[in-house]
């Protein structure tokens, strides 16, 4: 008697159907996708904003490296090859960075090399432009100290 009723209680119990299961999956993936679409604009904010403070700091490195060695240094921007490196006075390579392709650098006022002087300054001042995402941005470089800044343009 024991075993018959055994038996009825595991047949009055329900599971979940194919079709419930394949709605909450769908509705479990198309939360999943809409969260997937919002991380998009800011992984290229990230991008971005990695990318202007990798220049500024190479920047900044060229300059010290110009300080330090008191001989002058070379800043080369490739926009073909994605790319920018600092050259010393001997031609070695002292460091190369490369970017996303998305990323374009192109003349302004001034070309796509710089060379800071053996006490620091640039020895040419003047604006390149970069583009991300169809967005313009304009680094300066300032006569003088060697400072520079990135404006949205």
């Amino acid at each position: 008697m024991e075993k018959s009723s055994e038996i009825m209680n595991r047949q009055n119990e329900k599971g979940f159907t194919l079709l419930e299961t394949v709605f909450v999956l769908s509705i479990f993936l198309l939360i999943a996708s809409f969260s997937l679409l919002l991380l998009r604009p800011q992984q290229s904010y990230l991008e971005r904003e990695l990318f202007f403070s990798h220049l500024k700091a190479d920047i900044f490195y060229a300059q010290h490296c110009a300080l330090t060695s008191q001989r002058p240094i070379l800043f080369n921007f490739d926009p073909e090859n994605n790319h920018y490196y600092i050259k010393n006075h001997t031609g070695e390579i002292l460091l190369e960075r490369h970017y996303p392709e998305d990323i374009k650098i192109y003349e302004g006022s001034l070309k796509l090399y710089l060379q800071f002087n053996a006490n620091g300054n640039i020895s040419k001042f003047g604006s390149i432009y970069i583009n991300i995402e169809n967005v313009r941005y304009r680094l300066t470089f300032l006569i003088g100290r060697g400072r520079f800044y990135v404006v949205k343009d």
